[in-house]
């Protein structure tokens, strides 16, 4: 060492980097990285059985309300000509009749009608489902799953 300067080329003051006992560290962060991953991946693919769930029973839906709103008999007595009318009590069976036609409850074990299905003005068929999701790698932190709506509406027209 000749005036204060090493063999390395630096006076040894925060030019070089002294790598002893670091050894492990990048694995670490490593680890937290891959965890990280994890963690984010389950997150998105919770959200996607959710929102795939959440579509299937809208298609469901919808279906009953366009099953439910064929069923209108016909009202003469309105001012503006013959218009169609629903009753709720009709429009909650003839969805429940659909939904057993088309076995919905295997794709959803715990599909049920909501009480709002009916006929909120006479002339509308509106069916609100209710089901569950049981979202892969995050069933251990929602034992329960997560519940879901789906509301559709159909409206018969009388046309010429």
């Amino acid at each position: 060492m000749k005036d204060g300067i090493r063999a390395g080329g630096g006076s040894g003051r925060g030019r070089g980097i002294n790598w002893e006992g670091e050894d492990g560290q990048v694995g670490v962060l490593i680890i937290g990285y891959l965890l990280l991953l994890l963690l984010v991946l389950a997150v998105v693919l919770a959200a996607s059985a959710v929102y795939l769930g959440h579509s299937r029973l809208l298609s469901a839906a919808d279906g009953a309300a366009l099953a439910a709103a064929d069923t209108f008999t016909i009202d003469s007595a309105a001012g503006a000509g013959p218009q169609p009318v629903l009753d709720p009590g009709t429009v909650r069976s003839t969805a429940e009749g659909y939904l057993q036609r088309t076995a919905a409850g295997q794709r959803f074990p715990s599909l049920a009608v909501d009480p709002a299905t009916g006929t909120p003005d006479g002339r509308t068929a509106q069916v609100v489902l209710t089901a569950v999701v049981h979202p892969p790698l995050v069933t251990v932190l929602v034992p329960d799953g997560i519940p879901i709506t789906a509301t559709a509406d159909a409206r018969s027209e009388l046309t010429r």
